[in-house]
């Protein structure tokens, strides 16, 4: 039972009470509003006499206050299970998209804008995260085309970002209600553990005795990795990477597009205008980091691939190709038998439920936080309508109220919300979203940030909870670890808020967050043997072991073991995964020229650089062209903002072991530590160069040696 000081948050949650109607209603609304207050802004104010307080600041306070309901306008397509609000959410995200172009396109509020750069860029009494704001904002209207002489070119600008944001607001709608998939025989599925197939859809008429696999990941990572029948197995991967395939025309046209709107520019691609503002600054530098890295791990990745076919060898007695759908099976193999790493036995120890619950615990101790979950008639008491109903989007939400705890001042932090399992139309990967960013109200007051856990985990069932794997439960610590940055965030303005940093030092918290779940004292907190979750479930496990005894309540020290000791197995291959997804992503982001774009076949690309980087086989090995898969079409992260910006996962975790190594390995649970990290980086958030704020934290310049070290290629 919660406090009573916990029962009442000074601010309500947000309500999710919108009808497609209301959703337009709304944002038209917005939109005449932040309308209405530029034109006053361009009426009464002149260039020699324009001030940071009478332009940007306005603006930035009705941004603070637009973000309070613009985030979740378009946050119901990826929740929702009304299809019309989906497609309200959409639309409406489309109409804000094309309002900010054209806001961002205004010569006059431009003028007044570069008059106050001009005078107080480098104005003292202004505050420095106001100062970086004025910064950021004149390098925005810049790189929207107010450069270009109004004109032609211009108007060509213009029309080329509002056709991208279409086509990046379509692309994902079509990622998120991708339905496919695939009818298979039991016989096919050999091998796939019970607990998937016993929740797959069953078929009738022609397809009587079957079972619907879909590509979902509940339904697909299973079967990658347990699935016996190699015919199966592939099937299943090719049908995942042509998924998707209405994606393939938008990703081409995406590519074309933004090479055209950094040409306006003055750029030679899309690369170098992109990156000119990240950590990296320069195409050449993130070229440079990813080929090194690529010398570094292939010799590692055509010896865990000799040792892949051995295995495949002796299990089929050929292995003169081994297949990119082979990959997970035999890798899951390997851990097993070399390794004694059994993911299902160590699955029964991570329960999702407790499992959350042991990691809102490490962030209660590590960060000095209160996580309090709201329930029943408490949802009632602190919703606006007076319906608990109303505070959350789906029935399986869970709601939290985050506070500080005693030794951090008692004060109210925030709202967490996890949506942890699958839905027809729901996003289909795990991810955060900011619902409502924290920033300082105009009477100085702090406004309180809402945040939301997107994950796709198999639902309980009334014989067995949710379990996870260790992967997802690395996961789910990397996705809350976003949360967590999202919630414990301090800024001023909303632009700055939580994971509102560049994009190659925005995953380096949660990366480095990930580093708790390998380490023993923290793997053996989280667990908790299903069984000891209710009678009920005690009585399952009973009836499904055939046993009159239970099993440990604690993960066992030799399945702990195993789990560590394979953190680095096949990590060459991983990470030449990872380097294939960068490197493509740099490739179609800076060609030579503009007609090298428009001929580029993308996905005999995507499918040609998979091969030369990792050397595993692809239906090409079976005299198959490169155009056998789409899946660029599938690369959600490739039109949704990490364009030329995907190499930020290897170099952020460059930052990220870094920190681990140089404050948090001796002790990961030194609450004193974790305090400084929370205040010193995490509260930041964008609101100062994250290089400032690395080297702060560290107290010198970032090394690449632990991450080389790590890797074991130093």
């Amino acid at each position: 039972m919660a406090p009573a000081k916990f029962k009442k948050p000074p601010q309500a949650p947000p309500l999710f009470t919108h009808t497609p109607e209301s959703l337009m209603k709304n944002t038209d609304r917005l939109l005449s509003k932040n309308k209405g207050l530029i034109d006053r802004i361009v009426a009464d104010v002149k260039p020699e006499s324009a001030e940071f307080k009478d332009v940007l600041l306005p603006m930035a306070q009705d941004d603070n206050e637009m973000s309070l309901e613009s985030h979740i306008i378009g946050f119901y397509q990826a929740v929702s299970t009304d299809a019309k609000l989906r497609n309200a959410s959409t639309e409406t995200e489309k109409k804000m998209d094309e309002y900010s172009i054209e806001a961002s396109m205004r010569e006059d509020i431009f003028g007044l804008v570069d008059a106050v750069f001009r005078k107080q860029k480098d104005d003292s009494k202004l505050d420095a995260e106001s100062r970086r704001l004025l910064e950021k904002d004149h390098k925005s209207y810049v790189r929207m085309g107010l450069g270009i002489p109004a004109g032609e070119k211009r108007d060509r600008f213009k029309a080329i970002k509002k056709r991208l944001s279409e086509l990046s607001i379509t692309f994902q709608k079509n990622l998120n209600e991708e339905s496919g998939g695939i009818w298979f025989t039991p016989e096919e599925l050999d091998g796939v553990p019970e607990d998937v197939t016993s929740g797959l859809k069953k078929g009738e008429g022609e397809n009587a005795g079957k079972m619907y696999l879909t590509f979902k990941y509940p339904d697909l990572f299973p079967t990658q990795k347990y699935c016996k029948v190699q015919a199966t197995r592939k099937k299943v991967f090719l049908g995942n990477e042509n998924k998707c395939n209405a994606n393939v025309e938008l990703f081409k046209e995406a590519i074309v597009l933004r090479d055209e709107a950094a040409r306006l520019l003055g750029y030679p691609d899309h690369a170098t205008f992109r990156i000119e503002d990240k950590m990296a600054k320069t195409p050449a530098t993130v070229d440079d980091f990813l080929g090194d890295l690529k010398k570094r791990l292939a010799p590692g990745g055509d010896k865990e691939i000799a040792k892949l076919k051995e295995l495949k060898k002796a299990e089929t007695g050929e292995a003169d190709q081994y297949f990119l759908w082979d990959h997970r099976f035999y890798d899951t193999l390997m851990l097993e038998r070399d390794f004694q790493l059994d993911q299902n036995k160590i699955a029964e120890y991570f329960p999702l439920q407790s499992s959350i619950e042991g990691m809102l615990k490490i962030f209660e101790e590590l960060f000095g936080l209160h996580f309090v979950k709201i329930d029943g008639e408490d949802r009632a008491a602190i919703s606006e309508s007076g319906k608990g109903d109303d505070i959350v989007w789906h029935q399986d939400v869970q709601v939290f109220s985050v506070w500080d705890d005693e030794a951090e001042g008692s004060g109210f932090v925030g709202y967490l919300y996890l949506d942890l399992h699958p839905r027809d139309g729901k996003y289909g990967h795990a991810a955060n979203f900011n619902l409502q960013p924290g920033f300082i109200n105009e009477n100085g007051t702090r406004r309180y940030p809402a945040t939301a856990l997107v994950c796709n985990f198999s639902k309980p069932t009334p014989k067995k909870p949710s379990l996870l794997k260790h992967d997802e439960v690395v996961t789910l610590f990397h996705e809350l670890g976003h949360g967590i940055h999202d919630l414990v965030s301090r800024t001023i303005y909303s632009r700055f808020h939580g994971t509102s940093t560049v994009r190659d030092f925005v995953e380096a918290p949660s990366q480095m967050l990930e580093n708790w779940c390998w380490t023993p004292s923290q793997i053996a907190g989280l667990s908790k043997h299903w069984s000891y979750l209710s009678d009920d479930y005690a009585a399952a496990y009973k009836a499904s072991a055939n046993t009159d005894r239970l099993p440990a309540e604690a993960m066992p020290d030799d399945l702990i073991k195993s789990i560590i000791s394979t953190r680095h197995i096949n990590d060459a291959l991983f990470n030449l995964r990872q380097l294939h997804f960068g490197m493509f992503d740099m490739s179609v982001h800076e060609p030579k020229s503009h007609a090298a774009i428009e001929d580029l076949d993308a996905s005999a690309l995507y499918n040609r650089l998979r091969k030369e980087i990792s050397h595993i086989d692809g239906p090409e090995a079976l005299g198959e062209d490169y155009n056998w898969g789409n899946g660029q079409a599938t690369f959600g992260h490739l039109i949704g903002g990490y364009d030329a910006g995907y190499y930020g996962y290897l170099s952020s975790q460059v930052y990220s072991t870094d920190m681990f190594y140089s404050v948090f390995k001796k002790d990961p649970m030194d609450g004193k530590e974790g305090r400084r990290y929370r205040h010193m980086v995490l509260e930041k958030g964008g609101s100062q160069d994250e290089m400032q704020t690395l080297e702060a934290f560290l107290g010198r310049k970032p090394s690449t040696k632990p991450f080389l070290e790590e890797l074991g290629v130093a």
